[in-house]
């Protein structure tokens, strides 16, 4: 009985590193394209710029808003899509995104070539962390739940929910102003593939290292 709670207390151990290491890269690679949020950014985030601008608190903070929200109404829909790594996903990327732009460490858009190295290497950051968050398997992040909620609410497949409620989303920050470029446009393009990588290989890596016990 003592060898299985140990396994469970190495497996658990295991998983919300992965879980918080995750967060922390996603956090900064939100930072990261923020710095040049001019080019454009993820209809999620251009929403919580847009309510940044307009109404005060900071980035981080509607981006908590935001995901309490999202939590509120998926909770009504389909309680299944949250638990603990729900709310701790909400609660946390936003304050880790406002550290790191309260640091002031990161570099700040030159408004040439290189603002597109920034932009691509927060996009990679934000695909790894999302994976190796993923990959803990603590729990989905509130807008995956949300749009999962949707699409089993609505029977639509998974990816026409995302199309709706991202682009919803995008029209909403669109109209509160938020900085959408044609980078917004590609975003999904560039960032789904890495994060299919990354939820791939880390998800691998924790098994090998959870059955090393």
């Amino acid at each position: 009985m003592e060898v299985h709670r140990i396994k469970a207390l190495h497996a658990n151990t295991i998983r919300y590193t992965f879980f918080f290491i995750g967060l922390i890269c996603f956090g900064l690679g939100v930072a990261f394209a923020v710095k040049v949020k001019y080019l454009g950014l993820h209809p999620w985030d251009v929403l919580n710029v847009a309510l940044f601008e307009h109404f005060g608190l900071s980035i981080g903070t509607w981006s908590i808003i935001v995901g309490l929200v999202l939590i509120g109404v998926s909770l009504l829909v389909s309680k299944k899509y949250v638990n603990i790594g729900t709310f701790l996903n909400a609660l946390l990327i936003g304050p880790i995104m406002d550290f790191f732009l309260w640091l002031d460490i990161l570099p700040d858009a030159s408004h040439n070539w290189t603002d597109y190295l920034l932009l691509l290497f927060g996009i990679l950051l934000i695909g790894l962390g999302g994976g190796l968050y993923v990959s803990g398997n603590v729990g989905a992040g509130p807008r995956d739940g949300f749009m999962l909620s949707i699409s089993e609410r609505f029977r639509l497949s998974v990816v026409k929910a995302r199309i709706v409620v991202e682009l919803t989303v995008l029209a909403l920050g669109f109209l509160l102003g938020g900085p959408i470029f044609w980078v917004t446009f590609i975003y999904t393009l560039i960032l789904s593939p890495i994060f299919q990588f990354s939820l791939k290989f880390f998800t691998y890596l924790r098994t090998q290292l959870e059955g090393r016990y």
